[in-house]
């Protein structure tokens, strides 16, 4: 994979003092994304990408990953690799949909998740909440696992209809919309998970680590 280096490498994080949340944003989509937390990384991010290279922008904390406008077959040759600085708190958003996305968040302070046009195969590990965590996605799901760690509350709020839908033990083989799964101590839990997809979903799974 080709290395596409941060724009702003004239100070490290840690050097300015930086105490702005981030936002990782793919502004048109994403296909083969890898998203992880690196706690040897001095600076905001790092980025690692193949295929059809993206144009990538910083703008303060923001980091903007945006493919070209017609990629028609080059989503099979994408790849992102992304590596998030653990420092900074963050907020990661997709839109126009991404397919095959593995984040593993358990080392980010995460502030939201958002997906706006829907997944197609994604795996998403969540780190210890604090407060209620919002992990929102618009569009259809499908093969999509959420691990959050072991005591951890959590809720999944289902817009449409869904097959093969499962919350820790709790499962449901097909059912309409709108649904609701919460675990039992969701209502006075402090510090939570709560899944919102507005539209249908099928082999949905929440579980725990371990």
């Amino acid at each position: 994979m080709n290395a596409v280096i941060d724009h702003d490498k004239s100070r490290s994080v840690a050097e300015s003092g930086a105490v702005a949340p981030g936002r990782l944003e793919f502004v048109r989509g994403a296909s083969n994304v890898t998203i992880a937390g690196d706690p040897s990384l001095t600076d905001l991010y790092s980025a690692q990408f193949g295929g059809p290279a993206p144009d990538v922008r910083r703008v303060g904390s923001d980091v903007l990953i945006e493919y070209p406008r017609l990629m028609l077959f080059g989503w099979t040759r994408a790849q992102a690799r992304i590596g998030l600085n653990p420092a900074v708190p963050w907020r990661i958003e997709i839109r126009r949909g991404v397919s095959r996305l593995v984040a593993d968040l358990r080392k980010v302070d995460l502030l939201g998740f958002e997906v706006v046009g829907g997944i197609s195969q994604a795996e998403l590990w969540l780190p210890q909440p604090r407060g209620t965590v919002a992990i929102h996605i618009s569009g259809g799901v499908s093969r999509f696992r959420v691990s959050r760690p072991a005591r951890v509350a959590a809720r999944i709020q289902i817009g449409g209809g869904a097959s093969k839908l499962g919350l820790d033990r709790q499962y449901l083989g097909a059912i309409g919309g709108p649904i609701q799964l919460e675990t039992p101590d969701y209502a006075t839990a402090v510090d939570r998970y709560e899944l919102d997809i507005r539209g249908g979903a099928s082999r949905v799974t929440v579980d725990q680590e371990g």
